[in-house]
């Protein structure tokens, strides 16, 4: 089918929409938008508004890019950056339902899902494959791994590693063995990811000089593992942390 915007939707001259997609009636796309192929905007939804951000000038060339078959329910907004010639980005395939906000200067994976009211705040980053349950709220400048599950109602306010289950407030309460099955991975892979799971966090010592005494040992040879141990490497901010036995997080998680 050929792009449609239904009547009384605005999309603002400026605004680049790929082949074949949908913006529904009393949807906005501004501007400052670039949508890939396939992309449906429901209504009420707002792309490319302005940033939340005091100081922030509208005269800004700041944009959103949205990958190709994303689905953008009712009501969500998603800001433009707040930084000249950059913008937030979204992935490919990703479905956002409604009332779920992306604010200014995120990065969002593919094949993501953010649930009913998930909130993103400014210059999140979010990993492919990850899910972000209803009224789940993330803090500015934190790291979401590829292939976490965040549970609803979570308050994140540190960086959580790929392939684990957060809940509460930073709480890993385990690690994401049923995700990383219905994906594909193999049992070495997944047989690493625990073993070095247990390591970083039942290790006594700074978690991330743990991570790299752990990255530097030869017994970790899936990329899958070393993705997880270096994942403690980067990022400012501090991580969350397990609440339960290793065994516990390795066998209970879903």
């Amino acid at each position: 089918m050929a792009t449609v915007i239904h009547p009384t939707a605005i999309v603002e001259p400026g605004a680049r929409l790929g082949a074949d997609c949908e913006i529904q009636a009393y949807a906005v796309v501004t501007k400052h938008c670039v949508l890939g192929d396939r992309v449906v905007v429901h209504p009420f939804a707002v792309v490319g508004g302005d940033p939340q951000y005091l100081k922030f000038d509208r005269a800004t060339a700041a944009g959103v890019t949205v990958g190709a078959g994303t689905v953008i329910r009712e009501h969500v907004t998603i800001n433009r950056s707040i930084h000249a010639g950059a913008g937030t980005v979204i992935g490919e395939r990703c479905f956002l339902m409604a009332a779920s906000h992306v604010a200014h200067d995120c990065t969002v994976g593919h094949d993501v899902v953010l649930a009913n009211a998930a909130l993103l705040a400014g210059h999140v980053s979010v990993g492919d494959h990850t899910f972000l349950g209803g009224g789940a709220a993330v803090h500015q400048f934190c790291r979401i791994g590829e292939g976490v599950m965040v549970a609803g109602h979570a308050a994140i306010t540190r960086d959580v590693p790929h392939f684990t289950m957060v809940a509460e407030r930073d709480d890993v309460i385990g690690f994401n063995v049923v995700g990383l099955k219905r994906r594909g991975f193999g049992r070495a892979a997944i047989a690493e990811l625990k073993t070095a799971f247990a390591g970083v966090y039942f290790t006594p010592g700074n978690i991330r000089e743990v991570a790299a005494g752990l990255l530097a040992e030869p017994r970790f040879t899936t990329p899958e593992a070393r993705r997880f141990l270096e994942f403690f490497s980067g990022g400012k901010r501090s991580f969350a942390r397990a609440r339960r036995p290793a065994a516990d997080g390795g066998e209970d998680a879903g």
